[in-house]
């Protein structure tokens, strides 16, 4: 049973890597970020409702507090796909990818501010080299130069705050209902948002396009099945053996982007990307050996 579940969370990290690489196929045939977003979520409600009427019981959907930190979820996971789908747009698969699984950071960070969590010499000197990673994977210091714009890792960076703004409410709204119900509002919440930003052209345009069975696959495993199968799996899996099965999202990515996609990433690119997944990664299993908050689980 184990076994399985731990394969579940690897599932679902390999469905979010593979929806980057087709959110990258969207985006260079013309679609507009938050069309691609929009389509992700909507598609990925349709599963989680599906899941709430199978198994209503306990939902919580009577809770003010519920829709509350739920709609907070929602915010965040509008921008985690938005600003992760813009980044892709002005940079690549690699680089957002990456970038994005920074999110456990920003949870310390914000925890560390909130005296939710110790602060230790270890903590700081993970988070610093991270940093360093991130200057060396954007290339910030000559930006552009390995075609990634200021706006590509700004928005980056913005996808793994708005993914630890989503971990902070989910793990705040689990205490009054069921994952599902909070997945629900949090979709529901993301597909509100994100109808303003959107091209409505496009928007229209999508339910017809022949590029309809990406829009079909990137919902289906980028928000349906992998928020199901992670959700369910983590349920089984040790917080550290989840945190380094995390990995196969950002590699996946990368991966997707370089042989598929022919994105180039250069010598020190690949060394700030190495120190990045790698920090994280031992960051979390250390956090989780010593029994940390589950909202400091990566995904």
């Amino acid at each position: 049973m184990a076994g399985a579940s731990t394969a579940l969370v690897a599932l679902a990290a390999l469905f979010w890597g593979l929806s980057g690489g087709i959110g990258g196929i969207l985006m260079a045939d013309g679609w507009d970020a938050f069309v691609v977003s929009f389509y992700r979520g909507a598609i990925g409600l349709l599963f989680v409702l599906a899941w709430l009427s199978l198994r209503p019981r306990g939902s919580g959907l009577l809770s003010g507090r519920l829709w509350f930190w739920s709609a907070i979820a929602g915010i965040g996971v509008a921008g985690n796909f938005s600003f992760y789908f813009m980044s892709i747009a002005h940079g690549s698969v690699a680089v957002a990818a990456t970038l994005m699984y920074c999110a456990p950071v920003f949870v310390y960070l914000v925890s560390f501010a909130l005296k939710l969590e110790s602060s230790t010499a270890l903590k700081w000197a993970a988070i610093a080299v991270v940093m360093a990673g991130i200057v060396l994977l954007t290339q910030i210091y000559d930006i552009g130069a390995s075609g990634v714009t200021a706006i590509g890792a700004g928005a980056g960076l913005l996808s793994g705050m708005s993914y630890a703004l989503f971990i902070f409410s989910f793990k705040y709204a689990g205490l009054h209902g069921s994952p599902q119900a909070i997945l629900s509002i949090a979709f529901a919440v993301l597909c509100i948002l994100l109808i303003w930003p959107g091209d409505s052209g496009q928007m229209a345009a999508a339910l017809n396009t022949p590029d309809w069975p990406l829009f079909a696959g990137l919902g289906v495993f980028g928000a349906g099945l992998s928020f199901i199968f992670y959700i369910i799996g983590l349920n089984r899996t040790a917080p550290a053996v989840a945190s380094i099965v995390a990995m196969v999202e950002p590699v996946t990515a990368s991966l997707f982007g370089v042989i598929i996609l022919n994105q180039i990433l250069e010598g020190p690119q690949i060394l700030g990307m190495g120190l990045i997944l790698i920090t994280v990664t031992s960051l979390s299993v250390y956090s989780s050996m010593a029994r940390p908050p589950s909202y400091l689980s990566t995904s």
